[in-house]
């Protein structure tokens, strides 16, 4: 193997350490026997959740892995492999949301483990993850709880209101 060759497998190797480094959350899944639509679309709702998914040699996987300093993981890197991942802190539980869904409507698809926030992550620790709701669930239904009170203060007010205009008539 030249020099050349070895020196752009060890810039891939970095690269991607640094990403696993900067990652909130990692999973590494199975993916092998989804249709190239199915993964195309699997993709496109990752990236449009600004969630990365790499299909790498599970050689340079381990490698960027211990390059990152992330141990644990070495076990799931068999076999075909993908890693979903994410740098966005403010919802870490969007990679799980998403691959979980694909994974309920593909049995193809396998979750292999993971890990959140620096934590090592088992497959059923993941889908307990991807049931709760997102960022943006979360603060609608807290929303909700906060205007519940103000809303039935409301509809007193007003049942108040009509009962006195009727007795008026």
């Amino acid at each position: 193997m030249s020099k050349a060759a070895i020196a752009a497998k060890e810039k891939l190797v970095d690269a991607f350490a640094e990403e696993l480094k900067a990652a909130k959350a990692i999973l590494v899944i199975d993916y092998l026997g989804l249709t190239v639509e199915e993964v195309t679309a699997m993709r496109k709702e990752l990236r449009e959740n600004d969630v990365k998914m790499k299909v790498i040699k599970n050689t340079y996987l381990r490698r960027a892995a211990a390059k990152a300093g992330i141990e644990g993981l070495d076990d799931t890197f068999v076999g075909p492999t993908a890693v979903v991942y994410t740098d966005n802190a403010d919802d870490i539980t969007e990679p799980a949301r998403i691959v979980s869904k694909f994974e309920d409507n593909f049995d193809v698809l396998d979750i292999k483990g993971g890990m959140l926030e620096g934590k090592l992550t088992s497959k059923e620790e993941i889908k307990e993850l991807a049931a709760i709701p997102g960022r943006e669930g979360l603060l609608s239904m807290l929303v909700s709880v906060l205007q519940a009170p103000v809303r039935d203060f409301a509809c007193v007010v007003k049942a108040v209101a009509d009962s006195k205009d009727e007795a008026a008539e």
